[in-house]
């Protein structure tokens, strides 16, 4: 690698891009996500674009959380399916006792973790609520969305 480097017969060269001046100069790029314009979506769009932008994101959500959904639910569900059969055919033998014990240790140490936590959350609820606010017809477009998401 140093010989390259050293090595004036060498005509590797690469062109360093800046991607900020690319995305710059293009129209569409600008136009999606807002170029020069900063504010709220209400202001930069229709409502026709902001619903139908709000929509399709949605059910793409909507979509890819159903599918997941249904993976994890199968997934979880067959664990807990083949453990109650080991359980029940004698292959497994479950320390009640050492369970509720470690229940109760995690159901404190998760108590200590959600009083520190709650400035944290209630700060994202808050800047949660406060785009809900400014981008009501792109958030209802994109319920909507999610809801159609999923049905299908």
């Amino acid at each position: 690698m140093a010989d390259r480097e050293e090595d004036p017969e060498n005509e590797d060269t690469y062109e360093v891009v800046d991607l900020t001046q690319y995305a710059r100069r293009q129209q569409w790029w600008g136009c999606l996500f807002g170029g020069n314009n900063s504010g709220p979506m209400a202001e930069k769009y229709s409502v026709a674009t902001q619903i139908a932008l709000g929509g399709v994101s949605g059910w793409c959500a909507g979509y890819l959380f159903q599918k997941v959904g249904k993976i994890a639910a199968t997934a979880v569900g067959g664990g807990f399916l083949l453990l109650q059969i080991a359980n029940h055919s004698g292959y497994v033998q479950v320390d009640w006792k050492r369970v509720e014990k470690d229940v109760n240790k995690a159901k404190r140490h998760l108590k200590k973790k959600a009083d520190s936590a709650v400035p944290e959350l209630s700060s994202f609820i808050d800047q949660s609520t406060e785009f809900v606010k400014t981008n009501v017809i792109v958030t209802s477009g994109f319920f909507g969305g999610f809801l159609l998401g999923l049905a299908s």
